[in-house]
């Protein structure tokens, strides 16, 4: 099956198609320590991004979404598929040959402590990749700087402090202009405010969508809080045990959930009935733990916890179908 290629009227220009991409990690056993099977954390998983929208992929702690981002970004190499950047294919690149491309595609990492050389200060930070990547001269390279940390908010005098100076929402902004100095086209956020308080997440999102409009960028968006990915993206995809489930417009997705897994995770977000009329959507439990990655269930990989599953789903394994008019792609036999 090709990526879904959704007809967004917005959204005329491909950025990124994914195709088919695998990643298995081998496990090794044995006296010899030879490979007596694989970690599937990426299982077959197609879909495209189009210039200046954001993409959002949901999903569990063990779904694969965040191995899908830096099988993207080439951080892992993948194990079969393609990518494509630009119409180019990166997939098989060497490291040499993958470092231009290191320009046009930046991440933003969970853990900004982690993340951030602690023995650097702020402005060395910020000012790196600059150097890696172009020949501006040193005054050069502090004026853009300067520019980036007041266009994140952070104030010029602070950029000779380090990083245990700020705190977590500051430090994921120096993350941000870190990813941004050096003007990518596309934006790999993965789990970018799960670490932060509600209210500071907020100030986050919303000054990477005023970013994204004012720098043009694309986002794709990776986190487990549906509540966090509706605020930002244009469209949602939800993966499940390494493969994508569910992949819709917004509000579509949110409106209209078809996939049982993805109406399992809504039906976990609070609802509050502002408005009186107390519409609830259905309400679908999930059960149980997510399957082994090793051995994944038969067919379709959600069916041992899924309360609408069949026969045929033990034994066939759904490829994602479009529903309706309004480009909903979903992998289940309920609709097929």
């Amino acid at each position: 099956m090709s990526s879904p290629t959704p007809n967004l009227p917005f959204k005329d220009e491909k950025l990124l198609d994914v195709l088919h991409i695998k990643k298995y990690f081998p496990i090794k056993g044995g006296i010899f320590k030879r490979t007596v099977g694989h970690l599937k954390a990426v299982d077959d998983v197609s879909f495209s991004v189009y210039k200046g929208e954001t993409v959002g992929i949901v999903g569990e702690s063990g779904s694969g979404k965040s191995t899908l981002g830096r099988v993207i970004l080439r951080l892992l190499d993948p194990t079969d598929g393609e990518i494509h950047f630009e119409g180019k294919d990166i997939s098989g690149l060497t490291a040499r040959k993958v470092r231009p491309f290191r320009r046009d595609m930046q991440m933003v990492f969970q853990d900004p402590f982690g993340s951030l050389n602690s023995k650097m200060s702020v402005a060395e930070l910020i000012e790196e990749p600059l150097l890696v990547q172009t020949s501006l001269s040193k005054a050069e390279r502090k004026e853009k700087a300067i520019a980036m940390m007041e266009k994140v908010g952070l104030r010029a005098e602070d950029r000779l402090k380090y990083p245990h100076e700020f705190s977590g929402g500051q430090r994921q902004r120096i993350s941000i202009a870190r990813a941004l100095i050096i003007n990518p086209k596309l934006v790999i956020c993965d789990e970018p405010v799960s670490a932060l308080d509600v209210s500071i997440q907020a100030q986050v999102l919303n000054l990477m969508k005023d970013l994204q409009d004012e720098l043009s960028l694309t986002y794709l968006f990776i986190a487990h809080d549906l509540s966090v990915v509706k605020h930002i993206s244009d469209r949602i995809a939800v993966m499940y045990l390494g493969r994508i489930v569910e992949i819709a417009p917004k509000q579509a997705l949110y409106n209209n959930a078809l996939h049982p897994y993805t109406q399992g995770l809504l039906a976990s977000i609070p609802e509050v009935d502002l408005d009186g009329t107390n519409q609830k959507r259905e309400k679908i439990r999930i059960e149980g733990d997510l399957p082994s990655a090793v051995h994944p269930p038969s067919g379709c990989p959600f069916r041992t916890r899924c309360p609408k599953a069949h026969e045929r789903c033990a034994v066939d394994r759904p490829d994602l179908t479009k529903v309706g008019e309004d480009e909903h792609f979903v992998a289940c036999h309920l609709y097929t």
